[in-house]
């Protein structure tokens, strides 16, 4: 797809936080991407926001001594026009619908998490419309485009663009698996280019293996580390350590969200803890917001900030910007993406996303073969597979027994009367968002559905 007159990129969420991040990863590559646009697109809500990261944005480019327009606009479909990549970073209700992800689930003494539980659940009910909406408008404006979607729950919304959007060009990413590779790499001594990292699962629930470069596997080396050294990879989660040996029988290391399944009440306590205190995962983030984007208004601020790196989804952008640079200039870069499974791992259908290493090419992502988990990690897996294809149903149909199936399945949740209270609950606050379900929130604030 090389292009001699200069490439379009477009952000929608332009005005998030981690903006400046994604500009700094451009600007890294400036010899690779002949970047001529950056269209950075928000709504009438984040107006505000936007306009603030995107005069920083603008610095930043100037600064860097770039001709490149920026543009911001409230039109999505102006700026979707002839784009060549479309990334994705959105928040449907802002922070404060996180806040109500997390706070009622823990308020029935239930997980309460962004991506995990029935916070995540409902942070797909609100997204996957949404990105659908997108994927139109880019089948008519943009074709060619790619869809480089870092909007959690990425795998969930990567597999609802695959399977109802009927869009191949779509690639979803987190920053797990990067913070995971950087922090193992230091802890024993090495670089990540010298180490290859074979990553398999779904997006925040994947499991890896690690090889240097003669082909040893040396997992267990850093296993013993992490151990040792009582280490944390990832650092918005809570560190609570894992059961050692389950993790050494299990041969793989696993992924920080796993605590929430291995250590599900340790993890609900410390929840719990800061739930009463009004200091939820959300509630920071708020606070952490608002100082950036203080920073963001100093006219003389011309790079990302320091504080960037307490956010929690620290190297997102950066990924974003390598991701867009492999496919356009076929590098074939060993990244761990949200990508259709292809028979990569056999536990799972076939053309379902899962989260794995891939090979970067202009073509997609091509996976690598991973083959089958041993039980312990395969049953839990197939369990979270099969949530996500239900999840992702309810999202699109609005069919509250889909909903409530998906609860059901989910092992962060109670089955039965529970169950529905905490889903009841949930649909009310935030049925704003939520069109699809309309007809069952009506009913359940006339009292005919409880």
């Amino acid at each position: 797809m090389k292009k001699t007159d200069g490439i379009k990129i477009v952000t929608i969420g332009g005005g998030s936080s981690y903006t400046p991040e994604l500009i700094e990863g451009y600007i890294k590559r400036k010899d690779e991407l002949p970047i001529k646009e950056i269209w950075l697109v928000d709504i009438e809500e984040g107006k505000e926001k936007l306009e603030i990261v995107g005069d920083l944005a603008k610095r930043m480019v100037e600064k860097a001594g770039l001709d490149w327009e920026v543009h911001l606009t409230l039109n999505r479909r102006e700026a979707l026009k002839d784009a060549d990549f479309v990334s994705t970073q959105f928040r449907v209700g802002l922070l404060d619908a996180r806040v109500k992800d997390e706070r009622i689930p823990l308020s029935h003494g239930v997980i309460g998490q962004e991506t995990n539980g029935a916070g995540g659940m409902f942070k797909a009910f609100r997204t996957i419309p949404v990105i659908l909406d997108i994927v139109e408008d880019m089948k008519e404006l943009c074709p060619d485009a790619w869809l480089v979607n870092f909007t959690n729950p990425s795998g969930m919304v990567t597999e609802a663009v695959l399977k109802y959007g009927n869009f191949e060009k779509v690639v979803g990413l987190c920053n797990v698996p990067i913070v995971h590779t950087m922090k193992e790499s230091e802890l024993i001594n090495k670089n990540p280019d010298d180490l290859f990292f074979h990553y398999a699962g779904l997006n925040h629930h994947h499991w890896h293996k690690v090889y240097d470069k003669v082909g040893n596997d040396i997992t267990f080396e850093i296993m013993d580390n992490l151990f040792s050294q009582k280490e944390n990879t990832v650092e918005n989660i809570t560190n609570i350590p894992f059961a050692e040996e389950q993790i050494r029988d299990l041969g793989m290391l696993p992924c920080a969200y796993h605590r929430y399944y291995y250590l599900t009440d340790d993890m609900l306590q410390k929840e719990l803890e800061e739930y009463a205190k009004n200091e939820t995962r959300a509630e920071q983030v708020k606070k952490t917001e608002a100082e950036l984007f203080e920073l963001y208004k100093d006219p003389e601020l011309k790079e990302k900030p320091k504080q960037l790196e307490k956010r929690g989804g620290k190297h997102y952008s950066d990924a974003a910007c390598e991701l867009i640079a492999s496919i356009y200039n076929d590098k074939k870069t060993y990244m761990t993406v949200s990508t259709r499974n292809n028979g990569a791992i056999a536990d799972l259908p076939y053309d379902c996303a899962s989260e794995i290493t891939s090979i970067i090419t202009a073509s997609g992502p091509k996976p690598i073969n991973f083959g089958s988990f041993k039980s312990a990690e395969r049953g839990l897996l197939q369990v979270m597979k099969a949530m996500e294809e239900v999840t992702i149903e309810a999202a699109v149909t609005g069919n509250y027994g889909t909903a409530l199936q998906a609860f059901t399945l989910n092992p962060l949740v109670p089955s039965g009367n529970l169950a529905k209270t905490i889903l009841n609950e949930m649909l009310v606050a935030h049925k704003k968002h939520l069109p699809q379900f309309a007809d069952t929130i009506a009913k359940i604030e006339s009292g005919e559905l409880n």
